[in-house]
């Protein structure tokens, strides 16, 4: 006995002669992963780091990679690599911590993606935005796209994924 394929189901008879309409459907959840925090960017990216001298800095870019994981367990863990890589990217001419800044934003894209988001987070502009040191607000307000499409889901509370 042969089954049908997916897609190739049996045709069933409508009462009325016509099919009914199709309807959209909303996103099926894949998986699920813990919120993020909803940070305020210009408050990350200038108010906080001269309030404590740029330490708050790397404390951001510390969370930042760890919240990333914490959302979607596909994203590596690399907080520990991001954050020593800023505290020794001097090691490489600050090779290393370039490198970090754009993978952050492929990172930010895939989150997106998982929220069900258009992926609008860029390497090459966060990389440029970086260099006039912009960086953190740009990342920042990409971050808080994925944040605001939960509503006021609180941070670490659980979350589903869609992509």
């Amino acid at each position: 006995m042969s089954y049908p394929q997916q897609g190739q189901g049996q045709q069933h008879a409508h009462q009325g002669g016509y099919a009914p309409a199709q309807q959209q459907q909303a996103p099926v959840a894949v998986g699920a992963g813990a919120n993020m925090k909803r940070r305020n960017p210009i408050g990350a990216w200038l108010g906080l780091p001269i309030i404590t001298f740029g330490i708050y800095g790397l404390v951001w870019f510390f969370k930042v990679h760890n919240e990333l994981h914490e959302y979607d367990r596909r994203i590596g863990n690399s907080a520990v690599n991001a954050l020593l890589s800023l505290l020794f990217g001097a090691i490489t001419f600050g090779i290393w911590p370039l490198v970090m800044w754009v993978k952050l934003a492929g990172r930010i894209a895939a989150a997106q993606r998982a929220a069900g988001l258009p992926a609008t987070c860029s390497g090459g502009i966060g990389f440029l935005l970086g260099i006039i040191g912009f960086g953190v607000l740009y990342y920042q307000i990409q971050l808080n796209k994925i944040v605001d499409r939960y509503g006021d889901t609180p941070a670490g509370q659980q979350v589903s994924l869609v992509a």
